[in-house]
């Protein structure tokens, strides 16, 4: 087992590896900018060091800083969260060319599933079902003409290397096909360096649900059930839930055997996801691998009593995946609500600020993820997730009381948060059924 691990992240996951270090006897050493000086998890951390200014570029995306952090202090590993470097496999070269263990996929695994189109010939292959489209990317309008003729209207155009619903567009006629076509490579080119896009026909109510893996590079692969991600905005995750109210147990298995089979075919090694689209028929298809360990991994862990964070680090110290199939039972239901500090009555815009009074909610079956306390001021240099809610019920409806019940009690005054908005949530019948898809925000809430 490692002695030390550095955490090249920062925030609510920083703080979430540091308990998981602790738990395991490692020692951890928290990176932070000048910005995060004075934040929890440089006071957590067994050793702290800056890595340079407030802007990502020259502290957390700077490698060099962060290798040069691990020769400093000595860590032998380096844990990048989610985010920053996390799917970056020029960083997972650079630390195992100096000697520091990645703890997270390898750089062949990242740059195979970072690119969708490579990643979805990869699925075809071994037989996890696709959503219909282009073989590949577009490389023309005369290509992209064909395709559409072939796939038929409703279209989705995707970005090949990215990701967050950026370089996407929904195409539901013809006249519409060249210039989302070119806003799409315009936009992807922009945000990833990379104007290459792909065709899919778009799902209609799609739900998306996301299968959880662990898996060594032996062949050892086995999965934790599904999260249900479909409470979204502009393809951001908002709340999700385990289990799935959509799945049976035969789906479930179906879904998670495509999943290993998935983390298999790559020579997967790590904690990674397997995200698929559900439509209305409950046929469900391959949408994207997530190579890293996800923001709603609590869920999991909720249902299954399994540390996700340990076992990363696990399988990375030892090469092998100690569980087994058998060894995974789901009991009872979570809901996670990202507790962001944005204002959802103005478009969730981000609102950074000086938190006056923080007080999170506590009793039976309520978990908080967070990293921050009265009197810290958020950043406006990094993303708005400021903490995490995860709730747990021995049945969905216990969850959802429990979960209102939480929210009630949550109090962070000094700056909006998305507590009033997942309030609504809790209260929307649509929800309340389960019967509401990826489209549920613009249509229940917003032109509801």
């Amino acid at each position: 087992m490692f002695k030390k691990i550095l955490i090249a992240n920062r925030g609510e996951i920083a703080v979430r590896i540091i308990r998981a270090c602790k738990e395991l006897g490692i020692l951890s050493v928290a990176v932070y900018s000048e910005a995060d000086r004075e934040s929890i998890p440089v006071k957590l951390a067994d050793e702290s060091i800056c890595i340079g200014p407030a802007a990502p570029k020259d502290s957390y995306l700077n490698i060099p800083a962060l290798i040069a952090a691990c020769e400093v202090t000595g860590a032998e590993a380096i844990h990048p969260g989610y985010g920053f470097l996390s799917e970056s496999a020029d960083f997972s070269e650079i630390c195992t060319a100096n000697n520091i263990v990645f703890i997270g996929a390898s750089p062949e695994n990242i740059r195979l599933m970072g690119n969708k189109s490579q990643a979805k010939d990869t699925m075809i292959k071994h037989n996890v079902p696709t959503v219909p489209g282009s073989k590949g990317i577009v490389k023309s309008e005369d290509d992209l003409r064909r395709i559409a003729k072939e796939t038929q209207y409703p279209l989705l155009i995707k970005a090949s290397a990215g990701g967050g619903g950026r370089g996407m567009r929904a195409v539901h006629k013809e006249s519409e096909l060249i210039d989302a076509y070119n806003m799409a490579s315009n936009e992807a080119a922009s945000a990833f360096g990379n104007g290459e896009v792909y065709v899919e026909k778009l799902i209609q109510k799609p739900r998306h649900v996301e299968i959880q893996i662990l898996s060594d590079r032996h062949g050892h692969a086995i999965h934790l059930g599904e999260r249900e991600c479909s409470i979204q905005r502009r393809h951001q995750k908002l709340i999700e839930e385990a289990p799935s109210v959509v799945l049976d147990d035969e789906l479930r298995k179906r879904m998670g055997d495509a999943a290993i089979n998935a983390a298999k075919a790559i020579n997967y090694q790590g904690a990674g996801t397997v995200e698929f689209l559900v439509d209305i028929h409950r046929d469900f298809y391959f949408m994207e691998m997530n190579t890293r360990i996800q923001v709603e991994h609590p869920v999991t862990e909720a249902i299954t009593g399994i540390d996700l964070v340990k076992q990363q680090i696990c399988i990375a110290a030892h090469d092998k995946l100690s569980l087994k199939q058998e060894d995974v039972h789901f009991t009872g239901h979570a809901i996670e609500f990202r507790i962001n500090a944005e204002d959802h009555t103005k478009g969730f815009a981000p609102c950074p600020g000086t938190i006056n009074l923080f007080l999170p909610p506590g009793g039976k079956g309520v978990r908080n993820d967070s990293f921050v306390y009265p009197g810290y001021k958020i950043p406006s240099n990094y993303d708005s997730l400021i903490g995490k809610l995860i709730i747990w019920g021995q049945t969905r409806d216990e969850a959802i009381q429990r979960g209102k019940r939480a929210l009630e009690e949550y109090i962070i005054d000094g700056v909006a948060t998305t507590i009033p908005f997942h309030q609504i949530v809790l209260e929307n019948k649509t929800f309340i059924n389960g019967d509401y898809d990826t489209n549920f925000i613009d249509s229940e809430l917003l032109n509801g």
